[in-house]
């Protein structure tokens, strides 16, 4: 793609923030082989399909035509970062670092392109810096400027303990980009402060600072909290084809457009196409396939995708109950629970909205039945398979 655009457009596509957005235009109109950035601690190497987000943006600037660094941080792991946190993190031996950096390595590949990605570990440069070059680094950077970031101030607010070596954690994080004369990094939102840090040092050493992107955090299936294994509420990378492509059915119609921002390659113009599909009065379901048989293809493959579609009809759009159905006790505050808010409670919509939508579409079901009655209340004692469309189900109790 060599319309620049077009290429911010889909770059643009699901980022937070870019700072600056005309530095990253004016990087682009050069014609140059940009070296884009992103920086792992490997603390937490298993991987779900959120963790995906920034990889996907990697993946997208490798296939137009960029250099990607996918630099481990096996330095910077075993200071801890405190990024988010309001108590010190508990650094990694180094062991523990290089076999979760392996680890990590392995699951990235399944979408970034090996051949066009560098993978480099900041312990190549960072070892040899000694505690000379250490203090001149600190040098360039103020005590002031550090406690602006909300954790530290909050925890100096608090009287929480700061340690010194957290301190330089955004310090050596930014030094990553002067070494490698990164010109653009990208990071989580939860990562602006250190990656406006790497911008400055740039500027310091008297190189062109680099273009921050932050990328938000996905939500999960249940589409209000972030995907995560605690909250049961992820799709894993190394989940089953079925167990992949049934999960990405559960999500509701809305977040669908999400999911399709964050983690799809297809282009602008083919998302705005589904969109116009859907408001001309197509199926969403039919484009929700769509979008569970890339992931799963790229996870898996082509094969296991059409499988897998086809073992959803079959066991869900042609009636059958899944085997395992989630119970669950909804607390009515003694006076019952109506329909919709039954159905936000138990996960089956994200909102009492989306619920009163899907009873009026039809799409709503007791034990097998259709209900039409959005004000439906349930009393206590009531006991019932809830049912949303052909996928959803929860056992629920109300006291």
């Amino acid at each position: 793609m060599t319309d620049v655009k077009k290429t911010l457009e889909l770059i643009s596509r699901g980022t937070e923030e870019i700072i600056k957005l005309e530095d990253l235009k004016k990087k682009l109109e050069s014609g140059k082989t940009l070296r884009i950035k992103v920086g792992f601690d490997p603390t937490a190497p298993d991987l779900h399909i959120g963790h995906t987000v920034i990889i996907n943006k990697m993946r997208q600037f490798q296939d137009l035509g960029h250099e990607v660094i996918f630099l481990i941080g096996d330095f910077t792991g075993m200071i801890g970062d405190p990024t988010g946190k309001n108590v010190t993190r508990k650094p990694l031996t180094k062991e523990e670092v290089l076999e979760n950096a392996e680890t990590y390595a392995t699951q990235v590949f399944k979408v970034l392109d090996r051949d066009r990605t560098s993978i480099r570990f900041n312990s190549e440069w960072m070892s040899g810096l000694g505690s000379e070059g250490m203090i001149r680094l600190a040098a360039k950077y103020t005590l002031a400027r550090m406690l602006e970031r909300d954790d530290f101030e909050n925890r100096y607010r608090d009287g929480q303990p700061i340690s010194m070596h957290e301190l330089l954690y955004p310090l050596v994080q930014g030094y990553d980009s002067v070494v490698l004369e990164c010109d653009v990094e990208m990071g989580g939102t939860d990562q602006k402060f250190n990656l406006l840090v790497g911008r400055q040092l740039q500027q310091h050493y008297g190189q062109e600072p680099q273009v921050i992107i932050t990328l938000p955090l996905l939500e999960g299936l249940d589409g209000v909290q972030k995907m995560s294994k605690s909250l049961n509420n992820y799709v894993g990378i190394t989940d089953t084809p079925d167990e992949m492509f049934g999960k990405l059915m559960s999500i509701s119609d809305d977040m669908m457009w999400r999911y399709f921002d964050l983690l799809s390659f297809r282009g602008n113009e083919e998302l705005k196409a589904f969109r116009q599909r859907v408001a001309d009065g197509a199926n969403p379901r039919d484009i929700k396939f769509l979008l569970c048989e890339e992931i799963v293809e790229r996870f898996h493959d082509r094969e296991a995708a059409d499988a897998a579609r086809e073992t959803f009809i079959a066991r869900f759009q042609g009636g059958a109950m899944p085997e395992e159905i989630v119970e669950m006790t909804l607390d009515s505050g003694g006076d019952g629970i109506g329909i919709a808010a039954a159905l936000t409670q138990c996960g089956l919509t994200s909102s009492n909205s989306e619920a009163f939508r899907m009873v009026k579409q039809g799409g709503v079901r007791i034990d097998g039945e259709k209900i039409k009655d959005r004000n439906l209340q349930l009393d206590i004692g009531f006991e019932g398979v809830l049912q949303v469309g052909k996928r959803k189900f929860c056992k629920a109790y109300v006291k």
